[in-house]
């Protein structure tokens, strides 16, 4: 199969970063700023706007923003929070670090998102929240899920993969009671690691704000320029540092100029894709929405075990030797060694997720790639009937 093609190397991703990023951090360097600090004022301030929201908190990881969320929340031992079985694993660990627990739901094999039919037998009288996760860049189903959950259950997007996706008109990280995206190279902006908080909610977002810093009651940027230098912060809360430096920040302001031409750039190629990979019998295409938009920060299809010409795992070896990285979709939480482990569970225990983590699989799609490479990518998986 490998003699089909000339032979070249097409990550599975790569930062879309250059001189800008670069230049941008040199402010910080000549004030001698570089914790959180006016850069990442700015960088929430237009990341707020950008997505619809009145508060965004810059934070070090989707993950902490994640526990931040919750903890905000006062989510703690006996409570239970419910969240997708088919999820990068951060999104069931967040809910650990708080003593709660975490109860899983089956995802649908079509969206790879939450299937919300299967949420409303899981709530109890102890679920105080639910994160639903936007997949690769699609929106979960919000107005189904809140058709399923009482009032009284927060919904926390876990929109690590959604920076500039929308459902229904409405940005991600404006849907539910805060938003949590992540920077992380693999996504579609990034800070290096990083993350922001969202929510119109503002009591939340002050409570959140002052717990990402330790609990201080102003933050660094108001004492250091406050008319009394001798003061120090009241700490009146149990916090956390989760904070951004401003050398981030610099970068994710650059970064999110370019974030609607990332999307468009995105969305054209993953319309090639489906065109030119549509008619092979045993891939099927990751679903587009009709009412939003898909961030597109993975290309993931799913191989059907029935029809393919090989395992999943033998075509992605095909793959590799061709040039072509891919990667799983995402994990089954329920099935990596720590979750079996401590609750007991078995793979058949939530069957969609067990199916997407052994049949997706994910394409390159980054801004990096060219013409070529899209072209050559196609022309690989084709030549895997051959």
């Amino acid at each position: 199969m490998s003699e089909v093609l000339d032979q070249r190397k097409i990550h599975i991703a790569l930062p879309s970063t250059g001189e800008e990023e670069w230049l941008a951090t040199r402010e910080c360097f000549e004030t001698g700023w570089l914790t959180q600090g006016p850069k990442v004022a700015a960088f929430e301030k237009a990341f707020a706007e950008k997505h619809s929201v009145q508060h965004a908190l810059a934070v070090t990881s989707c993950t902490t923003g994640l526990h931040l969320a919750l903890a905000t929340l006062g989510i703690g031992p006996g409570d239970e929070v419910i969240v997708p079985a088919f999820t990068w694993v951060a999104t069931a660990n967040v809910v650990l670090y708080c003593g709660a627990t975490p109860i899983f739901v089956d995802v649908a094999r079509d969206t790879y998102n939450i299937d919300p039919q299967q949420i409303a037998a899981k709530v109890t009288d102890r679920t105080k929240a639910i994160i639903p996760v936007h997949l690769f860049g699609l929106c979960a189903d919000i107005d189904a899920i809140r058709a399923v959950v009482p009032d009284t259950v927060a919904i926390i997007e876990d929109a690590a993969c959604a920076a500039g996706a929308s459902y229904k008109g409405r940005p991600a990280g404006s849907l539910g009671t805060a938003g949590v995206f992540s920077f992380h190279p693999r996504k579609s902006i990034t800070t290096g690691e990083g993350g922001m908080v969202t929510s119109n909610d503002g009591r939340f977002a002050d409570l959140a704000g002052k717990m990402r810093n330790h609990g201080a009651e102003i933050s660094e940027e108001q004492r250091h320029q406050g008319p009394r230098p001798y003061l120090l912060p009241e700490f009146n809360l149990l916090g956390f540092n989760y904070r951004m430096t401003d050398l981030q920040g610099a970068v994710g302001l650059t970064q999110l100029s370019k974030l609607d031409q990332f999307i468009a750039e995105r969305q054209k190629w993953a319309a090639y894709y489906v065109q030119e990979l549509a008619e092979i019998p045993w891939l099927r295409m990751p679903q587009v929405p009709s009412q939003g938009q898909h961030a597109w920060q993975a290309f993931v299809c799913y191989v059907d075990p029935e029809t393919a010409p090989a395992s999943r795992n033998e075509l992605m070896d095909l793959l590799e030797k061709m040039g072509v990285s891919t990667r799983p979709g995402t994990h089954a939480v329920h099935m990596l060694g720590y979750y079996q482990e401590r609750f007991a569970f078995h793979p058949q225990d939530f069957p969609g997720a067990r199916d997407c983590d052994a049949n997706t699989m994910a394409i390159p799609l980054h801004n990096k790639m060219s013409i070529d490479d899209y072209a050559y990518v196609v022309n690989a998986i084709k030549a895997l009937e051959k």
